[in-house]
């Protein structure tokens, strides 16, 4: 799929006779996406059904800067750990235009010294956008990390109004 910010992957599979989301790759400095999922995964088919086509409508949408709530319906949830599934599905309840931090979100889950670990969870998201992990920054306000690059973490808080000061921090005034 393109967007605003180069092509967008989406890696599913059929299972139980539904089109299930594995993964989802974002742009890459100057690597062809096909290419990234060829490397990825070897044996992966180009194509599409209806299903898929919705949900990339609504990525495309979402990049346009409308706010838009994801449905994990279509998202093969079972290849996450546990503690993996629990920090995703608590950070995907951060509002659009919000962030939190990796503490606050170790804190939300129960475990207030795991911000280290909330931090590789994220990192590990199967699902970019769709679960919005680009809204958990560091408690200074800076921007941690991001698989698709902090440039594209910024561009995507920046479309939901979040704003940064003149040393490139977020500006917290909408923290969840």
């Amino acid at each position: 799929m393109q967007s605003q910010f180069g092509e967008v992957g989406i890696v599913w599979k059929v299972k139980n006779n539904d089109a299930m989301i594995t993964r989802i790759f974002l742009p890459e400095s100057g690597k062809k996406i096909k290419y990234v999922i060829k490397n990825a995964y070897p044996d992966a088919v180009f194509g599409s059904v209806p299903i898929i086509n919705k949900i990339c409508k609504k990525l495309e949408n979402f990049l346009k800067d409308k706010p838009i709530v994801f449905s994990l319906n279509n998202i093969d949830l079972t290849q996450l750990y546990n503690f993996q599934k629990k920090v995703l599905l608590f950070e995907r309840q951060i509002p659009y235009g919000w962030v939190s931090t990796y503490g606050r979100l170790a804190k939300k889950i129960g475990v207030p010294r795991a911000s280290r670990a909330v931090g590789q969870a994220l990192a590990r998201n199967p699902f970019p956008i769709i679960i919005p992990c680009h809204r958990v920054i560091k408690a200074d306000g800076s921007l941690g990390g991001f698989q698709g690059g902090l440039k594209l973490k910024r561009k995507l808080l920046e479309l939901e109004g979040i704003q940064f000061n003149r040393k490139g921090k977020v500006i917290r005034d909408k923290v969840w």
